[in-house]
């Protein structure tokens, strides 16, 4: 009863899944998401329901189908089915189709030969005539057809299709051509030898082709019915995945290896019709109707970048495949779950068909009117696929979609030669609706698909709630198994011949298909070479694209016979062209950019040069596509890091390649000229060594920044010969020269041996400067020296540290090339200062710095950290980050050449750098040239007085004749100048080296220069007379040089001369970036390009252009007039403005634009856009606090404002000024800011008297003038001009949230809170923090500047003793500078300082010791030990230790302080006022009452001499109070007693433990600074300690030394949070004297005057606190001290310890009693080991031992040290450190031969093995490791950490496993008893815990 109930259900979903009538359960969805079943009619039932087959337990039936070589697969049959086929095939039923089918082949005979139009085919004509007999055959086929249609079909809807699969099988959907008849394969009748005797009587012309095709219909005669292929014919069956559905069905074949029941007449039927489907001949095409998508995905590239970045190339490789892989397998099943095909991975989109299908279901429209056609079904479907996959990728990825679709006539080619062999044919799509659908995705956004004919786009919204919606129905079903079969295209003509495909036993793939596989994938799937084509995983490879755009075949017409063979020869051609070069074909298809073919090159091989190797393809390529004739075809070829692998479901997947180097190559392809071919940049630099390339014009593609060159290949290099050098200007060593040369030779001497030294080299224009230089750096090259260069000229003075910005450039490029690891060159400043920052050679201090100097590598979010340096500051700071890069690249010669003067900000920074080399960068050596001696300044004039001068002059005559005699070959004395040769080349050229070589070359040129034989047979070299009438023969020669050095460029063009003088009036250099604006117009820079290739007018370095000779630049400038100059200038500045975009544009070179475009307006004298272009100019030197060069901007802008004939308005007069005096403030140059200020004040004031007020220009007026006096400390006269501009400032209604009112506010501010205001400091503190909060949220603030007013508002709430808040905002500030600054900023150490200061004040001192130790740390590296601000982080730490009551140590800080403040400041600075007023309270709590009192004397004195009467009133009042305590307390009777030392201390009884409030009180004795863990274990007691866990109330260093163990455990426990933990000082630990025990280094290691040098006697009073038996003794090293414990205070042991936690060992478990086996911490004194274990035993005091197996058991990986260092923690930093240098001592010892005295005490049995096996678990030894192995070390043991969480009985239980000893009733427990009982429960768990730990002790520390 239960099977019959399931079978009627099945039957009933069966039928309503046929007729579209919904079942009860189900609904249908129309595209706008409402039910379709309650808007449509219900039909009545036309077919009976078909039972298919029984169930199974899947509710599934099964059908076999058997492969043709054998090898059998089920495919899912039914036994219902069977009988259902038997029943409707019955004998008379048979005999009436047979005969019906007789006579229909006598029709279909006749008709085969009928002519048909196009878009007919002979089996057309065979549809007509079956259509005849189909009334006849209807009623007898009906349950066949139906049941044959319900077998193969599939629901065009989700939800019906989904109930409908709950109870049957799923089917294969309908063939794509249900009919044979709709498309013919056409072929060319020259195509084969048997083509024109096949086509004898059926050739017919296609419309508008003129040449016949042959319509294959019939059998050919070489042909033969395939009956029992083999193995051969077979296609693998994991092949055919990487084949799109349509191919797989159209090269279907009938399986053989199982009996069919059907005849064997009608199976060599079946078989001739599927061979004749499938092509034989190629080209051949096929029309079909239906709908391409193209689905594309968004963020692909820059999710590959990121996960690269963040796991690294091999992990981020894996995980990038498998979110690729999940992504585009989850698009894939959406399409063919909607009946569609993926006939292309193109990169990261699809390229998808769903064809027109011809089958009887029945789906009425959203209305329920009508039916749908194929047509409008096909686009239901698509539209239905859209919605899913946008859906799906919404909801389950982050990824965005958009795409387009559209219907109509789709052509495919079939295209290559027929075969077996992958690779050697192509299916292509190409047609109208692929064009349309590339535009209409082109037009969709993100998130977005087009279909055509719809207006509105289907948005991602949209999918989300369709795909909610069906999910709410029903899950998804499992596509796999149905669409990777295979069913021909036959399947509808096969059933009307009374065949099944059940009974044809299955179908498989021909093998000829194999010819569609691309070569990559082949290789994927060839089993016998899979497993070792481990290149073919899915990684980032380096991988050379070649893209083809074949122009001509854009629009094909099939039917032009000689475009399709065109076509078909071209990829045959291009196919072999790929192979012979290494190369894979990737795919040729039709997109946007029409028909383009793609190969790879090092995607599926480890090519040596798969540049090169694209690049002789892509050569042989391009010559083979002119020989074909090809009119219209270009080439791009790139190279760089793809990602290859394999992405896709079972179902359909591929091999692809994809990165952003695929799209470059598209886009040089795009950009390529016709019939030719670019390649860009990487290829070319891989390649010059073997191919000749040129450098094409300047191009922009999508995806990439500005303008670049890309390069053309020419031709193939041949290694053999030899490059012959272009001869060159002599260098001749002359007198004059000789001492020049000798002096910069000592120069690179001095360098060499370590003594920096700098040569100052001058002379007149052309008298051989940079040639001179050029030699001494040649031989300072071939000494290893590296040199950089930089060429500047008169225009760069104006541009603070220009002369150094190419050099510093290829100083960070050079660097960073010579960090890298890998092949990659590093070819641009901005990715060199990311790798540099990477790799932690510069910080982002460092950025900025050299963002100073190089802009575009400056961060906009940090330049804020400028302001407020002064020059000398920022000098220093610019010098800091250089060094860090130049020390690198030593031995080194810097050169600065140029025309003009260096600018101030320049020669101070060089000055810095020469005085700093010494120490820091010895092997330097500095040159200057220039055309007069250089005018160096004031802050620089160091320079001079070390400096070598060397001063050039004109050739004297006799070197005239020297360097003729070298320049004509004539050294020998045999031959003589003539005497009228050398006058008239030395009066031509005046001496110069160059005008020299002009006139000789000119003169030989034109054959003016013979030998002559004297009368007495000696030779000379003479003038030959040109012109026999001529007396003077010298009159020939050219007075003005010009005429020479002009006239090689005499055959040049019109445009090339315009270019010429325009690049003459731009100056000797210039940068093509900055001048592209000219290209619109001018097309200036591919001129000058030209220019520079091909007639060597300039040389180019980068981005720079310098004129390569300069006579050649003043030669050209001297032929223009005034008025031409002013001409282009005008024509320059034009350009300029109409190319909006360059200047509005937010780049760091923007100011550069405005200076340049500045100068250009001068010289064209228009004053008022030179005016305005310097105040632009000024302005953004200002905003990236530049003010050197910021004020002389302003400076310029000034002088040309007063050239203007009218008087500009107030304001634009005003501004200049007020800018210029603002940055004369910020250059501390006070007296002449203050002039101008006070003039702009008063015109202000003047100007305004009689009219409206400019009320914002007033403001501005007073305020600059008020930071002027706040600067000077005038606060009065600040505060007065601050009262009339802030309300003024506030009534502005525009300026309510600006920054401008902010920082008026803030400076208001700022002055009443210096000068005691302070609540009124408070309320405007406040306001200007609102405005700046305001202000980040609108992106117009940095955080950092918020930062400050965080830090202005607490300081100000300090002083007025609201500690609590002031802390609050100093923590915000700190947090924001933990973001965006180094944790070793000095801003960051600002923050800690005051973030420390307030907490003393709050009495938390102890939590502010670790940020004030930080601070001081910082400072002391950023600043030196000298400077005040070192100084104040002193005393702020003096501060901490005092509110802990370690007054000593406060003592010992203040004396350090006052003294760095003694020398830094003047004689009684009002400064030393609040540290002598610490110093005395410190002095007061030591015990020293005198000195105290003295102390507080000489600050009332210090206030007296700085303060008038009333200032700083609450100070004095303070200090007149102490004094006169103090004093009676000196003059009691009892004031005499002695002073306390830091020794008496131990005598104080410490303050009772409270359990409940603290924790447990713990003594901890340790040997720290042994190895690292016992540090450790203090970190994670001071995280304990800080949730109240665990108490430590004193720490005892043992072991010898001890005091150094002391001091380091103090340090230590300071910068954790535990200065309030007393630290004793223990037993030498057993070790007896003459052993030495080493104790590593920290710089927070320091001796303190708080530590107990009787640790014994601090345990004592320590136990004496506590409860009774409520402490444990936490025992890391030797026991001695614990023993002596028990020795002498047995009792107190006994009363007040209730355990004893020992890192150790135990022999055994079995013996009577625990004894200390030979562990280190037993075996140091193992008499004591023995007593501690007895008595405790004894005593009934339980103990818990960890021994070595449990760290074993749970080793932690170095990786988690090298987390910890991220924190910045001093501690953590210091122990990553240790522990790396320990590792790798102890690698570099045991690589050692045992024998060696170096491996020391190093047992034999440590050798590599051992060191394998304990710290890295590798099986293999490579003999070549490097020095340094710790990043190869993958776990390291930590003992005494596990022991501190052992103390925890929470911990104990959840992660250790323990063995119990029961001695005396009292349980003493053992964790770790052998290498199998590790004690550690979960490894895992226990590493989260104490790790979580660590970070929690880093991070609280300092408050991160």
């Amino acid at each position: 009863m239960a099977e019959e109930t399931s079978s009627h259900m099945h039957a009933e979903a069966e039928e309503a899944h046929f007729h579209r009538r919904p079942t009860p359960q189900s609904t249908n969805v129309a595209t706008n998401g409402t039910p379709i079943h309650k808007r449509m009619p219900a039909r009545p039932k036309r077919i009976p329901s078909i039972c298919i087959g029984d169930e199974d337990e899947a509710g599934e039936s099964s059908v076999d189908i058997t492969d043709n070589n054998n090898s059998s697969r089920s495919l899912e049959t039914t036994s219902t089915a069977s009988a259902l086929h038997d029943s409707t095939g019955s004998n008379s039923t048979r005999r009436r189709r047979t005969n019906n089918r007789r006579s229909l082949d006598v029709r279909l005979t006749k008709s085969m030969s009928t002519p048909t139009l196009r878009g007919q085919t002979s089996l057309d004509a065979i549809s007509r005539a079956e259509r005849r007999c189909n009334r006849e055959r209807h009623s007898q086929n009906n349950r066949l057809d139906h049941m044959l249609l319900l077998s193969q079909r599939r629901s065009l809807s989700p939800i019906t299709r989904r109930h409908h699969n709950r109870d049957t099988n799923h089917r294969p959907p309908p063939s794509r051509l249900s009919l044979l008849g709709h498309h013919t394969f056409y072929h060319r009748n020259d195509d084969s030898d048997n083509a024109d005797d096949d086509a004898k009587n059926n050739k017919t012309r296609l419309s508008g082709s003129g040449k016949p095709f042959t319509r294959r219909t019939t059998l050919p005669e070489n042909i033969k019915p395939m009956q029992n292929d083999n193995e051969s014919t077979i296609m693998e069956p994991n092949a055919m995945r990487y084949l799109p559905k349509i191919l797989r069905d159209i090269y279907a074949q009938r399986q053989t290896r199982r009996p069919s029941e059907i005849g064997e007449a009608k199976l060599a039927e079946v078989d001739l019709r599927l061979r004749l489907h499938r092509p034989s001949i190629l080209p051949q095409y096929q029309d079909i109707r239906g709908s391409i998508l193209i689905l594309d995905l968004s963020g692909f590239t820059a999710l590959g970048e990121r996960l690269r970045l963040e796991l690294g190339s091999r992990e981020g490789a894996a995980e990038f495949a498998s979110r690729v892989n999940g992504t585009l397998s989850t698009m894939v099943r959406q399409v063919y779950k909607y009946w569609g095909d993926v006939l292309m991975f193109a990169g990261d989109a699809l390229i998808c068909l769903f064809e027109e299908k011809e089958d009887d279901e029945i789906i009425w429209d959203e209305m329920g009117e009508r039916t749908l056609n194929n047509e409008e079904k096909a686009k239901r479907r698509v539209r239905d696929c859209c919605l899913s996959v946008m859906g799906k990728i919404a909801m389950e990825t982050d990824f965005t979609i958009h795409g387009g679709a559209s219907h109509g006539t789709i052509r495919c080619f079939f295209l290559g030669t027929p075969s077996k062999i992958p690779g050697r044919c192509a299916f292509v799509v190409s047609g109208h609706p692929l064009k349309q659908t590339g535009q209409l995705m082109n037009k969709a956004g993100k998130g977005e698909v087009y279909l055509d004919g719809e207006e509105e786009p289907i948005t991602q919204k949209e999918g989300v709630a369709f795909v909610t919606m069906m999910d709410s129905e029903d899950e998804e079903e499992d596509l796999g198994m149905s669409l990777a079969s295979v069913y021909p295209r036959e399947s509808a003509r096969l059933k009307e011949q009374e065949v099944t495909l059940e009974a044809m036993g299955g179908f498989e793939v021909n093998a000829h298909a194999r010819a569609y596989l691309r070569t990559l994938a082949a290789r994927r799937c060839d089993a016998g070479s899979q497993n070792a084509m481990s290149m073919l995983q899915n990684e980032l490879r380096p991988v050379a694209i070649v893209f083809v755009g074949l122009h001509d075949l854009d629009d094909i017409d099939p039917r032009d016979s000689s475009l399709l063979q065109l076509m078909n020869e071209a990829f045959k051609i291009l196919s072999r062209i790929t192979q012979a070069c290494n190369g894979a074909v990737r795919d040729m298809l039709f997109d946007d950019k029409g028909c383009v073919f793609i190969s790879v090159f090092g995607a599926h091989s480890h090519e040596v040069n798969p540049c090169f190797d694209a690049t002789v393809s892509a050569m042989r390529m391009e010559s083979a596509l002119k020989d074909i004739n090809l009119k219209r075809f270009s080439l791009g070829v790139s190279f760089g890091e793809c990602f290859c692998g394999e992405v896709g479901p079972p179902v359909r997947s591929d091999y692809v390649v994809m990165g952003p180097e695929v799209n470059m190559a598209a886009r040089l392809m795009g950009k390529a000229p016709n019939r030719g071919t670019l390649v860009s940049k990487r290829i070319f630099t891989h390649s010059k060594k073997f191919i000749r390339f040129v450098k094409s014009e300047e191009i922009q593609v999508k995806g990439k920044d500005g303008f670049f060159h890309a390069y053309i290949p020419q031709t193939r290099i041949e290694r053999q010969s030899l490059e012959i050098a272009e001869p060159q200007q002599p260098f001749v060593n002359m007198p004059s020269r000789q001492h020049a040369m000798n002096s910069l030779l000592a120069v690179k001497a001095k360098a060499q041996n370590s003594e920096p030294t700098i040569a100052f080299v001058s002379g007149g224009p052309f008298l051989g400067k940079s040639r001179l230089i050029d030699e001494v750096a040649a031989n300072a090259t071939n000494d290893g020296f590296r040199v950089l260069k930089s060429f500047r000229t008169s225009l760069d003075s104006f541009t603070s540290y220009f002369p150094l910005r190419q050099i510093v450039s290829e100083a960070m490029i050079s660097c960073a090339n010579l960090k890298s690891c890998d092949d990659t060159v590093i070819d641009n400043e901005s990715e060199a200062a990311n790798f540099l920052v990477d790799e932690n050679i510069f910080n982002k201090t460092d950025r900025v710095n050299i963002g100073s100097i190089v802009p575009s590598v400056a961060d906009a979010q940090l330049l804020s950290l400028l302001s407020g340096l002064n020059p000398k500051a920022r000098t220093r700071s610019i010098a800091d980050s250089l060094m860090k890069i130049l020390t690198l690249l030593q031995p080194l010669i810097i050169i600065l050449e140029g025309d003009g003067d260096i600018d101030p900000s320049s020669w101070s920074l060089l000055a810095e750098l020469m005085h700093r080399a010494s120490k820091e960068c010895p092997q330097m050596m500095l040159i200057v040239s220039s055309r007069d001696s250089p005018t160096i300044t004031s802050a620089a004039a160091n320079l001079r007085r070390n400096a070598i001068q060397i001063k050039l002059l004109p050739f004297e005559k006799h070197e005239t004749e020297q360097y003729l005699r070298t320049m004509l070959c004539t050294n020998d004395s045999d031959t003589a100048i003539d005497d009228r040769l050398l006058d008239v080349v030395h009066d031509r050229s005046n001496g110069c080296p160059l005008f020299i070589d002009c006139v000789v070359k000119w003169a030989v040129e034109k054959h003016m220069i013979e030998y002559v034989d004297c009368v007495d047979g000696s030779k000379k070299m003479s003038l030959k007379t040109i012109d026999e009438r001529s007396d003077d023969v010298t009159a020939a020669i050219p007075r003005e040089l010009s005429s020479i050095l002009l006239a090689p460029f005499n055959h040049l063009s019109p445009p090339l001369w315009d270019a010429l003088k325009i690049a003459s009036c731009i100056g000797y250099s210039f940068d093509a970036e900055l001048y592209s604006s000219l290209n619109r117009v001018l097309d200036f820079m591919p001129k000058v390009q030209e220019l520079a290739e091909k007639h060597e007018c300039f040389e180019k370095n980068g981005h720079q252009f310098r004129w390569k000779q300069q006579a050649v630049y003043e030669a050209v400038k001297s032929l223009l007039m005034v008025n031409q100059r002013q001409k282009i200038h005008r024509m320059i500045v034009r350009a300029f403005k109409d190319n909006k975009v360059d200047l509005e544009a937010e780049d760091m070179k923007r100011g550069d634009i405005h200076r340049l475009l500045g100068r250009h307006c001068a010289l064209a004298e228009d004053w008022n856009g030179a005016s305005e272009q310097y105040m632009n100019a000024g302005d953004r030197a200002k905003a990236t606090f530049n003010f050197n060069e910021a004020s002389k901007m302003y400076e310029e802008a000034i002088d040309f404002q007063a050239r203007i004939n009218e008087q500009p308005p107030l304001r634009l007069r005003i501004i200049p000024s007020i800018n210029l005096g603002t940055c004369l403030r910020e250059l501390a140059r006070y007296k002449e800011a203050e002039a101008i200020l006070t003039r702009c004040l008063s015109e202000a004031k003047t100007a305004n008297s009689g009219v409206a007020m400019d009320e914002q220009l007033f403001v501005r007026a007073l305020t600059s003038l008020a930071a002027l006096y706040q600067a000077q400390s005038k606060y009065a006269a600040a505060k007065k001009l601050y009262e009339i501009a802030v309300p003024i400032a506030q009534n502005i209604q525009e300026s309510k949230s600006s920054l401008w009112l902010a920082d008026n506010i803030a400076g208001y501010a700022e002055t009443l809170r210096k000068s005691g205001d302070l609540p009124q400091a408070e309320s405007h503190h406040r306001e200007a923090l609102e405005i700046r909060t305001l202000a980040v949220k609108e992106k117009s603030c940095t955080e950092l500047e918020l930062a400050v007013s965080y830090t202005q508002l607490g300081c100000t709430l300090a002083g007025m003793r609201q500690y609590e808040e002031a802390y609050e905002q100093h923590r915000l500030a700190l947090k924001l500078r933990y973001r965006y600054l180094d944790f070793s900023h000095g801003l960051v150490s600002e923050s800690l300082n005051y973030c420390a200061e307030s907490l003393c004040a709050l009495g938390r001192g102890g939590e502010g010791i670790p940020l004030a130790l930080h601070a001081v740390e910082i400072r002391r590296n950023v600043f030196g030990e000298s400077h005040p601000a070192f100084a104040h982080a002193l005393s702020v730490l003096a501060s901490c230790f005092h509110a802990v009551g370690r007054s000593f140590d406060a003592r010992d800080c203040l004396e350090k302080c006052l003294e760095i403040c003694e020398i830094a400041f003047q004689k009684n600075h009002a400064n030393l006022i609040p540290n002598l007023m610490n110093y005395g309270n410190v002095l007061r709590s030591t015990g020293d009452l005198t000195k105290a009192r003295d102390v507080y004397q000489r600050a009332i004195a210090i206030h007296e001499l700085n303060f008038k009467e009333g200032q700083q009133a609450k100070q004095l009042e303070k200090c007149f109070s102490e004094v006169a305590d103090l004093t009676s307390k000196l003059e009691q009777p009892d004031s005499n007693q002695a002073i306390p030392t830091p020794v008496l201390r131990s005598q104080i009884s410490l303050t009772p433990v409270d359990i409940e409030s603290d924790g447990t009180p713990v003594i901890v004795f340790t040997d720290i600074g042994r190895d690292v863990d016992d540090e450790l274990a203090l970190v994670l007691m001071s995280a304990l300690r800080r949730i109240h866990i665990l108490n430590p109330i004193a720490v005892i260093a043992t072991l010898t030394p001890q005091h150094e163990r002391a001091f380091l455990a103090r340090g230590s426990m300071d910068a954790l949070g535990m200065a309030d933990v007393p630290v004793g000082i223990g037993s030498a630990g057993g070790v007896t004297g003459d052993i030495e025990v080493e104790v590593y280094d920290a710089d927070y290691s320091r001796a303190s005057p708080s530590i107990y040098e009787n640790g014994m006697e601090l345990v004592y009073r320590a136990l004496e606190s506590v409860p009774e038996r409520s402490a444990q003794l936490l025992c890391m090293a030797s026991l001695s001290d614990v023993a002596t414990l028990i020795r002498d205070q047995e009792d107190l042991f006994t009363s007040k310890v209730k355990e004893v936690v020992l890192m150790g060992g135990v022999v055994s478990l079995d013996s009577e009693i625990l004894t200390p086996d030979s562990a280190y911490n037993n075996n140091c004194d193992i008499s004591s080991a023995r007593f501690v274990y007895k008595r405790c035993q004894e005593l009934k005091i339980p103990t818990a031992t960890l021994s070595r197996w449990a760290a074993y058991g749970c080793p932690i990986p170095p990786k988690l040290l090298d987390d910890l260092s991220k924190t910045e923690h001093m501690v953590s930093l210091n122990v990553r450190s240790v522990s790396k240098l320990g590792i790798d001592q102890l690698w570099n010892k045991v690589i050692l031969h045992p024998t060696d005295p170096r491996r020391e005490m190093l047992p034999s049995r440590c050798d590599m093995n051992w060191f394998r096996r304990v710290f890295m678990g590798k099986s293999e030894i490579n003999q070549e490791w490097p020095s340094s192995v710790w990043s190869l070390v993958t776990k390291l043991n930590m003992y005494d950490p596990l022991a501190v969480l052992l103390c925890v009985p929470a911990y104990r239980t959840a992660h250790f496993n323990w063995q119990t000893k029961v001695v005396n009733d009292v349980p003493h427990i053992v964790v770790g008893t052998s290498e199998l009982d590790t004690g550690i429960r979960n490894r895992l768990s226990l590493f989260s815990e104490y790790s979580s730990l660590f970070f929690s002790a880093f991070l609280d520390s300092l408050h991160k």
